[in-house]
């Protein structure tokens, strides 16, 4: 297989979006979510390409992806895609993970033409699973990062917008993963905006959603998530639901366990 090409599209407002393709057959874009970027993508996307074109991408301000000087915006992230879309021959299956789900189910409602979709534990909080995110997080995201305070800003995401207990993000601190974490501390905003205030489940606006609809939940992820992945199925007309026995939410570092699924599904 030849080594998938670095490419740029162009997205609406002008910010240069940066993917890489690789494979043979029906287009499907890779959307990763939080400190996710194309790199994270890329073996799910190898275990997928003798079957599919698998496109995986940095979300705007993440590794070769530019930024808008105006500001992030839902919208923006919508375009993004539209412009991969676009690239790929004006249709594609979308599979979308964690807050990238969202991001594939926004774009889904909002009419872009995305023949399959697929997603993995998109983080809607259900009503009597866990608390709620707090409302105010995006701002509370922006007034650390503007003080310079990234490993707060980090810590704040996984205890309050992803409910990590406390003690685990200690853990966490002494790896070398937080490095990583870190270096997308300033994205966070922008996964917390798609989620929207509270994260919750927008089920009249996803019952619009009209193309084949797979959600999928990991057997050993926390019932907040799997519950969350099985609304979404009950809220978009004619989804299914899959748990992937012996999975959890970090099923990126598992791609051959998401291949069979996907390929079944999208092929």
């Amino acid at each position: 297989m030849t080594q998938p090409a670095f490419q740029t599209v162009t997205s609406a407002d002008g910010t240069p979006i940066a993917f890489e393709q690789t494979g043979a057959g029906r287009p499907v874009i890779l959307v990763g979510g939080a400190f996710n970027d194309r790199s994270t993508v890329a073996a799910l996307a190898a275990a997928l390409a003798p079957d599919l074109t698998a496109i995986t991408y940095d979300r705007r301000g993440r590794g070769d992806s530019g930024t808008a000087d105006d500001g992030y915006a839902v919208e923006r992230e919508i375009e993004d895609l539209a412009a991969l879309i676009e690239h790929a021959g004006g249709s594609a299956a979308v599979f979308g993970h964690s807050s990238g789900g969202v991001l594939a189910l926004e774009a889904a409602q909002r009419g872009l033409p995305i023949d399959r979709l697929a997603v993995y534990e998109p983080p809607y909080v259900v009503e009597g699973t866990r608390a709620r995110p707090p409302v105010d997080l995006v701002d509370r995201f922006r007034t650390l990062l503007g003080q310079g305070r990234r490993d707060e800003t980090v810590a704040l995401f996984l205890t309050e917008a992803v409910d990590v207990p406390a003690e685990m993000v200690e853990g966490m601190r002494a790896e070398p993963v937080w490095k990583w974490f870190t270096g997308l501390a300033h994205t966070l905003p922008y996964d917390a905006a798609l989620c929207g205030p509270g994260s919750v489940l927008p089920a009249d606006r996803l019952e619009t959603i009209t193309m084949p609809t797979l959600a999928i939940g990991g057997g050993l992820s926390p019932q907040w998530l799997t519950a969350a992945a099985r609304a979404v199925a009950d809220a978009v007309p004619g989804a299914r639901y899959l748990t992937l026995d012996g999975q959890d939410h970090g099923v990126l570092n598992q791609p051959e366990a998401l291949r069979p699924v996907l390929v079944d599904f999208l092929t």
